[in-house]
């Protein structure tokens, strides 16, 4: 027996996968588009929107981290710089797979961070 889906059906899921996509994007636009991600993510609760908002947040706290060690003089600042970078890099990588509708972790963090944040 094959089930077939009815048009409005369809529609209905792509409206879905839009809507879980535009809310994953979002969640990689500064500390604000974040916050705006999680407000229209709580009701509905989107696997894909959850998991890049989860993803976010894991670089918004890096990011938070990488400033208070860059308080400390000379080392914190070799340390701050080199955390920027990397932080940019992941945050690009990040947003690259909203947009290309991937579920995939980010670099060297992305794993913990699906651990860390898996109430969210």
């Amino acid at each position: 027996m094959e089930i077939t889906k009815t048009k409005s059906q369809e529609a209905e899921a792509a409206t879905v996968n839009e809507e879980s996509k535009k809310t994953a994007i979002i969640a990689y636009i500064t500390f604000i588009g974040l916050i705006i991600a999680f407000l229209m993510n709580n009701d509905k609760k989107l696997k894909f929107a959850s998991y890049h908002i989860r993803q976010s947040l894991g670089l918004c706290i890096t990011g938070l981290a990488l400033s208070i060690i860059g308080v400390i003089p000379i080392l914190g600042w070799i340390i701050n710089m080199l955390g920027i970078f990397v932080l940019l890099y992941m945050w690009i990588v990040g947003l690259m797979n909203a947009i290309n509708e991937k579920e995939k972790s980010v670099p060297i963090l992305g794993k913990k961070y699906e651990k860390w944040f898996k109430n969210v």
